[in-house]
C-alpha cells in the first residue's frame, strides 16, 4: 500500500479487478508489487505515477479521493483494459466510503457496541434509558391485550450482503494474509460496498479495516499488528453470523449508524484534561484532546485529516475548531473552555456549527476539582468500565481507517465512522471508558519484545506501563526512556498521577498517554505531543557512588506463574489468519496441546482447538480420488468459535488481573 497515492474507493477497486480477464487476474499481485516506489507526482487534484519510463498514469482524485473508475486513466496501449490501473486501484489506500442515498433511522436506544450488542445485561456503568412521562402514560393507558408490534428484522438486501460478507472473509480466513492477494481483497471491497448500500455501515467499516490490514501485512508494514487483523476478520464473521437472525436493539447495534447525531448541549464549562495524538494505518492523523466538565463528564474536540506523522506532532500547535476561540490543542489540554449553544455526539464529541461560541476560560490542575475526582474513582471500577466497553475494536494508536463525515453545522469534524468504529479519532467510538485515571509509584522496568515498559505500584497491583506509539516522528517512546531513569535510580519510589489506555492482557498492563511532571505535580506532560527533559527529572543524588542506586528490578517477560495455557488456542488462531487454514492442516502437537489445554480446567478451549484442527484438515475426495475444494464455511465456524472464546477468556483474565468483576455473557 503506498501512501503517496490518493485514497480510492472499494468500490472502484472491485470494479477493476473484477473486470480483468483470469489470464490478468494472475498477474496482478505481480503488478502491485511491480508499482512500489514509482515516481509519483502532484498537480493539484491529479496524481500521475509513472508506471515505466513512457507511460505514466493519472489519478483524478477531486477532494483527495478517487470515486470513480474513470478516474484512473493509464496512457498505455492496452488502456482502459489494461492491467495497470486495476494495480494502482490495489496499491493505494482504501477511501472511507461515502454515505449510501438512503440513511438509516436512528434507533430509539442508544447504540451498543459490537461486544455489547451480544450481552444479556448492560454495563451498570451506563445508566438504563427511561421513557419519556408522555410515553410510559401511553404505554400504561394501552389495552391490555394489545399485540406489541413485531421488532424490526433485517431485510433481504442485509442477509444477502451479510451472506456475502461471510464468504468473501472466509475466502480470505482459507488463504491467510500469506494468500490473500489483490483478487480476494477486491472481492472483500465488493462486499464492503454491498453492505454499505444495504444499511449495514458497522460490517462494511470492519471488512475495510480487514482489507486495510492484509495489505500492511503483505507488504511487511512496520507498524502492522497481526492482532489487528485477526480482530477485524473475527469482527466480519460475527456480524455476517449474526445479523440475519438479529431482530430490534440488537439489530440496530450490530447494523450500526452511518453518522453519529450532535444534539444541543446548551451552555458548557470544560477543564483540559489531555491530549493525545491520533495516527492511523490508513492515512489520517491529528490531535485530540480530551476535556472535562464539573461533573465529570469527558468531551473530546478532534482535529483529525489526512496527513502522517509529521501532522500528528504539528496538529497539536493549530487552532481549535470550536467557535472563535484561538486556543491551540496543546494549551487547551491545560486551560479551559466556556461553550455557548454546545452540540455533542453521543461519544462526547464537541460540534462546531455555527451556532456554537466558545472563548478560553481558566483551567485546573489534576489535583483539583473538578479533575481530581477522576482519580478518586478505584481502579476495580475503572477496570469493569473498560471491559464492559467496546474493547473488539484496535486502538486509535495503531486503528483502522478513517475520514471526515460532516453533518449540517458540524464542518470539520472528524467523522463519526459507519460502523462506529473505523473512524480517526482517539475516542475510537467510546466515550472514554477504555481511559484510566491512576496513581502509581515507579518501581523499576521490564523488558518486552516491543521495547522497554515501565513497572509501576497501583494499589498494590505491579502494572506495566507501555509507549502508546512507536513512531519515531512522536516522543512516546523518547519519554518512556526518561520516566525509566526515574526507576533505575535516578528517583526511585516517585510518585506519578497518570492517564492511561487499558490494554487488555493476563497481566495488568496499559498505556500511557499523560503524566504528572516529576518536578511539578500540578502540571502535566501529553506523552505523545511534549517532550521530556533531563531538567524536568529530579536531582541525582549527591551522596554516595554510583554504584548505590538502587537496580531497577529484574522481571522476566515470561507468562505468569499458574496462568491459564490459553495462548495455544490463541497461537492458533493468529497462525489461521496469517498462514490461512493449510498452516492448521499439518500433523503436530495439536494433541498434546488440547489435553495441556484441558488439564488446566479449559475443556471447551480444548474442544475448539481439536475441531480446528479438525476442519482445517478435513479435505473430501471425489469418487475418482481427486480432491474436493475445502469447506471454507466449516473451518471460518470454527475458527470464529476459537476467536471469540479467546477474547473473551482474555478479558476475563485482564479482569482477574486487576481485581475487577468481568462483565457477563450472552451464549453465542
Amino acid at each position: 500500500m503506498s501512501p503517496l497515492l490518493p485514497p480510492v474507493d472499494p468500490s472502484v477497486t472491485a470494479q477493476l479487478v473484477a473486470a480483468l480477464t483470469p489470464r490478468l487476474r494472475k498477474r496482478l499481485d505481480a503488478g502491485v508489487a511491480k508499482l512500489a516506489g514509482r515516481p509519483v507526482a502532484r498537480d493539484g487534484d491529479i496524481v500521475r505515477l509513472a508506471v515505466d519510463d513512457d507511460t505514466d498514469l493519472e489519478l483524478h482524485a477531486p477532494g483527495g479521493v478517487v470515486t470513480t473508475a474513470e478516474a484512473i486513466r493509464c496512457g498505455c496501449l492496452l488502456a482502459p483494459n489494461c492491467l495497470h490501473r486495476a494495480a494502482t486501484a490495489s496499491a493505494a489506500p482504501v477511501a472511507e466510503m461515502p454515505d449510501p442515498v438512503a440513511e438509516i433511522p436512528d434507533p430509539v436506544a442508544g447504540e451498543p457496541s459490537l461486544t455489547e450488542a451480544l450481552r444479556t445485561v448492560p454495563p451498570t456503568s451506563v445508566p438504563a434509558t427511561t421513557l419519556p412521562a408522555t410515553a410510559a402514560s401511553a404505554a400504561d393507558d394501552a389495552p391490555a391485550g394489545a399485540a406489541d408490534p413485531a421488532p424490526e428484522s433485517a431485510t433481504p438486501a442485509q442477509r444477502t450482503a451479510a451472506a456475502a460478507l461471510h464468504d468473501a472473509a472466509a475466502a480470505v480466513l482459507e488463504a491467510g494474509a500469506d494468500g490473500a492477494g489483490a483478487v480476494l481483497q477486491a472481492e472483500l471491497l465488493r462486499a464492503a460496498h454491498t453492505a454499505r448500500l444495504a444499511g449495514l455501515p458497522r460490517a462494511a467499516g470492519r471488512a475495510v479495516a480487514a482489507v486495510t490490514a492484509l495489505r500492511a501485512a503483505r507488504d511487511a508494514d512496520p507498524a502492522h499488528r497481526l492482532g489487528d487483523l485477526t480482530t477485524a476478520l473475527r469482527d466480519v464473521l460475527l456480524l455476517a453470523h449474526r445479523l440475519p437472525e438479529a431482530t430490534g436493539p440488537e439489530l440496530a447495534g450490530l447494523r450500526g449508524r452511518v453518522r453519529q447525531p450532535y444534539t444541543p448541549d446548551g451552555s458548557l464549562r470544560l477543564y483540559g484534561l489531555f491530549a493525545e495524538p491520533v495516527l492511523t494505518s490508513t492515512g489520517y492523523a491529528g490531535t485530540v484532546t480530551w476535556t472535562a466538565d464539573a461533573a465529570g463528564r469527558l468531551y473530546t474536540v478532534p482535529d483529525v485529516a489526512p496527513g502522517g506523522a509529521e501532522r500528528a506532532a504539528g496538529s497539536a500547535d493549530r487552532a481549535v475548531r470550536i467557535g472563535d476561540t484561538s486556543l491551540t490543542h496543546r494549551e487547551l489540554s491545560r486551560a479551559g473552555l466556556a461553550v455557548s449553544g454546545a452540540t455533542v455526539s453521543p461519544t462526547g464529541r464537541l460540534g462546531a456549527g455555527a451556532g456554537v461560541r466558545a472563548v478560553r476560560a481558566p483551567g485546573v490542575s489534576w489535583h483539583a476539582e473538578p479533575l481530581d475526582r477522576l482519580w478518586t474513582v478505584p481502579v476495580a471500577e475503572q477496570i469493569a468500565r473498560a471491559l464492559a466497553g467496546d474493547l473488539d475494536v484496535p486502538k486509535a494508536k495503531d486503528t483502522d481507517s478513517g475520514g471526515d463525515a460532516d453533518t449540517a453545522g458540524e464542518a470539520g469534524q472528524a467523522g463519526e465512522a459507519g460502523d462506529g468504529t473505523n473512524q480517526p479519532t482517539a475516542q475510537d467510538g467510546r466515550d472514554g471508558r477504555d481511559l484510566l485515571f491512576l496513581d502509581v509509584t515507579l518501581i523499576g522496568t521490564v523488558r518486552e519484545a516491543a521495547g522497554e515498559c515501565l513497572l509501576a505500584d497501583c494499589d498494590g497491583l505491579t502494572v506495566r506501563l507501555a509507549a502508546a506509539h512507536d513512531d519515531p516522528a512522536l516522543p512516546d517512546r523518547e519519554n518512556l526512556r526518561l520516566l525509566a531513569l526515574l526507576a533505575q535510580g535516578r528517583g526511585p519510589g516517585t510518585r506519578l498521577r497518570v492517564v492511561a489506555r487499558l490494554t487488555p492482557a493476563p497481566l495488568p498492563r496499559a498505556v500511557l498517554l499523560a503524566a504528572s511532571r516529576p518536578t511539578d505535580p500540578d502540571t502535566h506532560v501529553d506523552l505523545g505531543l511534549d517532550r521530556l527533559r533531563r531538567a524536568d527529572l529530579p536531582a541525582e543524588p549527591t551522596t554516595g557512588t554510583s554504584g548505590d542506586a538502587r537496580p531497577a528490578p529484574t522481571v522476566q517477560p515470561a507468562t505468569a506463574p499458574g496462568e491459564a495455557p490459553v495462548h495455544l488456542l490463541r497461537r492458533r488462531v493468529h497462525q489461521a489468519a496469517s498462514g490461512g487454514r493449510r498452516v492448521l492442516a499439518f500433523p503436530g502437537s495439536k494433541e498434546s496441546e488440547a489435553a495441556r489445554l484441558r488439564r488446566y480446567g479449559l475443556g471447551t478451549a480444548g474442544e475448539l482447538l481439536t475441531a480446528l484442527h479438525a476442519s482445517a484438515a478435513e479435505r473430501a475426495r471425489d469418487p475418482f480420488g481427486r480432491l474436493l475444494p475445502a469447506d471454507t464455511g466449516r473451518f471460518a465456524a470454527a475458527w470464529l468459535g476459537a476467536a471469540v472464546y479467546t477474547e473473551e477468556v482474555d478479558r476475563a483474565l485482564c479482569a482477574a488481573a486487576w481485581g475487577a468483576s468481568s462483565p457477563g455473557l450472552d451464549s453465542r
